[in-house]
Parts: structure tokens; sequence; C-alpha cells
């Protein structure tokens, strides 16, 4: 935190300030995306008092250049007067994918790139569909889902999306396919938009998509997402960034469980490892890319899905290790602080309006299972922005869900219930409960094979045996390593090739890291003790 002055007013009309106005856009960003928050944790009175001050304060009559995916995701509750100014970037654009920035004031500036990512034009139906159902309007879903289908009519051969596209040309510009930054949502917004309106057509999509992502961005152990060109499959980066970290929660929806709980532990081990999530991880160096940490929530997210789907109590002890973190690296007197960079602990002054829409939300969700939420049994989901839109049958269009199949008939399974292994107790004379051994129940994921390779994947060297009773834990026997050398007469051959004393036999050739015994015929081989460090074989 030195020379970083933490808890200052954010200097207003900052207009030149892309990290200020790009996504903050001077119209009270935080409370508005913070309503719902409040409807979930606080009470109706306190709700009803963030409404109030947002019809008060808030005006999208700004003349300022907001991000339209960043707005759209964060401000439907004021949606009929914020959509009308956002349609003029759909507006004037060959392929119907929207310009990426409009003025609230003015439209879209003529100077305005034509370049967007993929993920900012193509998450935009759920909260323009229902926008449209509630309002009888339906150009707001017209040109939402326009946009999303124009951008997968441009996927490759192999069904893969790129990142970045130039709305007039429809030229991939940016041709990287992940599960990560610039393309993460619209795969989210697929699914999602199927559950939320039941229309195949959605389904369809991400049944395409989710197949050739498991084909060839997922690699071969498994566990990584990795960047990948999106016409070939070749690897273009050994790098994964922390928004990827939602999607094993999408997997969950989609019902691919094993798939989730792989991915997810690799998140799981470089938060152990850092106490955080770098914005990348470079899983070949097996180390930090890019170091910071805004307060992202996407971890935290796929935990509440994987433990709402497993009821695995393995998930609550992960949200209760974010906790600890959050609280003792960047609680400050104000709120939260992000962290600029992972490996030193330094802060910045700086509070995304995400860490009360969604980072907050989702672990308040994790530990109360009795909230409404986790009880509701009906047509919702949450959208990119952690908001939860509900949309009553009513509004369902047809054909419904029945009159037409799905295009890919591939059962990924279903989320079998998790049965965690209840504790038995016993009374004692005093009336204290006395906790009795019982069977460990290995189900758990934290004593999965999985676990170990994951930590190991991310080099992450400190982990610690689960406890088996409230008594102990499970010891694994460590068994000392034999070392062996091989020596072909010479006590130190390094000595020779150092001193550059030509070697002349040709059965051992001299390599980059070490030497390549090209035959051993006729050798034998003599075990000697080396004094407690291990043997040598030598040969005669």
């Amino acid at each position: 935190m030195a020379g970083i002055t933490i808890c200052n007013m954010r200097i207003l009309r900052m207009k030149d300030n892309i990290n200020v106005n790009d996504v903050l856009g001077d119209y009270s960003l935080t409370l508005v995306d913070s309503l719902d928050t409040i409807a979930i944790m606080g009470t109706q009175a306190e709700f009803e008092d963030a409404v109030e001050r947002v019809i008060e304060v808030v005006s999208f009559h700004q003349d300022n250049k907001v991000q339209i995916f960043e707005l759209n995701i964060r401000a439907l509750e004021m949606a009929v007067n914020l959509a009308d100014r956002l349609l003029p970037a759909f507006k004037s654009t060959k392929t119907g994918i929207p310009y990426p920035r409009v003025n609230l004031k003015k439209g879209v500036p003529p100077t305005e790139t034509t370049e967007t990512c993929t993920a900012g034009a193509g998450s935009l139906i759920l909260e323009f569909g229902v926008l449209s159902r509630l309002t009888g309007n339906p150009e707001y879903e017209r040109v939402a889902k326009r946009a999303l289908k124009s951008i997968w009519s441009r996927r490759s051969q192999i069904n893969l999306l790129g990142n970045v596209i130039d709305i007039q040309t429809g030229q991939w510009i940016h041709t990287a396919s992940s599960t990560g930054a610039g393309i993460d949502s619209v795969f989210e917004y697929m699914l999602k938009a199927y559950i939320l309106f039941g229309e195949v057509d959605y389904l369809n999509m991400f049944d395409e998509a989710y197949k050739a992502l498991m084909t060839h961005v997922r690699d071969s152990s498994g566990y990584l997402y990795r960047n990948v060109h999106m016409s070939t499959g070749s690897l273009m980066s050994t790098w994964i960034d922390s928004l990827s970290a939602f999607f094993p929660g999408l997997q969950v929806l989609y019902g691919d469980l094993d798939s989730a709980i792989r991915n997810h532990l690799v998140f799981y081990n470089i938060w152990r490892r850092y106490h955080a999530i770098p914005e990348r991880f470079d899983f070949y160096q097996r180390g930090v890319d890019l170091p910071f940490y805004p307060l992202r929530p996407e971890f935290i997210e796929s935990t509440y899905h994987l433990y709402t789907a497993t009821k695995d109590p393995f998930y609550l002890q992960v949200g209760e290790m974010v906790i600890e973190d959050l609280n003792n690296r960047t609680r400050i007197p104000c709120g939260f602080a992000s962290i600029g960079d992972v490996q030193t602990g330094r802060l910045e002054d700086r509070m995304e309006s995400f860490m009360l829409s969604e980072t907050i939300k989702y672990l308040y969700l994790l530990f109360n299972e009795d909230s409404h939420i986790n009880k509701m049994d009906s047509n919702y989901v949450f959208t990119t922005e952690g908001h939860i839109l509900p949309l009553p049958k009513r509004y369902l269009r047809s054909p419904g869900r029945s009159d037409k199949k799905p295009s890919i008939k591939e059962n990924h399974g279903t989320c079998q219930k998790y049965q965690p292994l209840n504790h038995v107790y016993k009374q004692n004379r005093r009336g204290n409960n006395i906790h009795l051994p019982v069977k460990i129940d290995t189900s758990s994921i934290p004593y999965q094979p999985q676990s170990d390779y994951a930590s190991e994947i991310v080099g992450y060297t400190g982990s610690e045996t689960p406890p088996v009773t409230n008594h102990g834990f499970c010891e694994v026997p460590t068994v000392a390593t034999k070392s062996f050398a091989l020596t072909f007469g010479y006590p130190n051959i390094n000595k020779y090739f150092d001193s550059h004393v030509k070697y002349t036999t040709s059965n051992l050739i001299e390599l980059i890291g070490g030497y390549l015994a090209k035959s051993v015929s006729g050798l034998r081989l003599e075990v000697v003790n080396k004094g407690g460090n291990g043997y040598i074989m030598k040969g005669g």
C-alpha cells in the first residue's frame, strides 16, 4: 500500500479518464448495480430506500461515452430510458453487430471504432429479450438476437468463435478462441437464453459451441481451457485468465458436472497459491502473467453453483477461504480495494461495482441455504453481472420447449446429488456430545485424485492432507527416494567436458542438460553407497 492513498473520493467529471468513464459512466453505477444485492441481503425498507435513491439521483442523459455491454448488464431497472439510448449502436452496421460504445446523450460518436469483442456484442439477449417481453416492444429483442446470430454465423469450420470482430466487414480481427476474456459470456447467454425463453435455437447454438470447446479448447488432461486459433485449434498462448473461472458454473448448469469439478480445481489451487486469482496465470511457466485482482466474482460464482449441485462441504470450505483472504487482504474502512499485485499485496484505490453486485452476493448465497433465492424453482437465471432475471411463463412465446428437439443428442449427464456422511455423536453423562469415529467419506473432492493433479498443474506445493476426523489427520507414509548415477570409469565426467578434453568414446554424447549413452552393451553395473545420500551405479 506504500505510495497509494486509499478511500479518497473519486474525482468527478474526469471525462478523459477511460478507466473511470468507460465502465462507470458517471451515472451512480454502483448504486444501480447493487440493487438486487440489497434485495437479497437487506431488508424491505433498505431496498425501497435504494430504489428511491436511484429514481431521484440516476440520470442517463449524460455527455459520456460508455460501453454498450457494461451498461446493458447493470441497469435494467431503468431499462426503457436506457435501452432507447443504446439502440443507436445497432444502427448503420452492415452485420447487425452493435458498436461497442455510445454517447448516452449524442449517440455513436463519428470516430467510434468498428472493432468489438465477441462477448460485448453477443451478450445482450437476456436483458433486451426480457425488456421486449415486458414492454411489448419487440425491437430490443430483435436487435440483440440478430447480433448474436450474426456472430454465430461467422464461426469457423470447427465451430469456434474469435475474440474481436469488425462490425462493418464481419472479419475477425483477433482469432483467439477461449472461454475467457472477450468471449466468455456469449456462451453463457446462449444457454441461459434457452433456459429463460425456452427457444431451442439458443440451445442448438450452445450445443455446437460447447462440443467445439471441449474438442479444441480443453486440453487433453481435461483440466485446462486454453487460447487456441479459431480455425485450427492450435495453441496461441499459455495463459488462462480469471474471467474463465465462470465456466465451471456454466458447466454445472449444462449438467456436465465432472468437467466442472476439474475446471474449478485449477482456479481453486491458483487461489490457494496466491490468496486471490491473478488476471492471467501462465500454466506453462506455472506463474503469474498479469498480477492484479480486481475482486472478480467468477471463481466464487462457480463455487456457489458447484455447492448447489453437489452439497459437498468442500465448497463451503472454499468459500470460507475466500472470505478470510478478502477480509485479510482487501478490506479497508470504506469498502474493499482491488489488489494491484497478488504477489506483493499492493492495493489500488478502486472497487468495481461487481464486488457488491456479484462477489458478495454469491458468497452470501453460498452460506445462506435458507435464502428464498436458493429455494426458487421457477423460470429465472443469473445474468452475467449476477442479477436475478425471472420471466413468468405468460411471457414465453410459441413454439415452446417441447415443440422442437435439440440438434445435438449428446447426454452430458445430470448433476448427481452429493450425500455427505453424517457425523455420529453420543452424549456422555454430563450431556455433552462426543464425536464417534465413522467411516471416511472419500467421495468428497479433496480426497479425489483430481485434486492432487490440479495442484500439480498450477505448481501449488503447500497442500495439506484433509482431516479424517475431528481428532487427527491422515498421514501418507514417506518413502525414501534412491538416486543413482551412471559412470563409465571416470569419477566426474563433467570435469572432462568442462576442461575441453576430447572424450573419444562414441557411445557417450553430450546433450543440452546432460549426456546420452548410445549403447550399454556389455556394461556391468555395481551399486555403491554414497554415504547416506543415495547410490552410484558404475560400470566396469
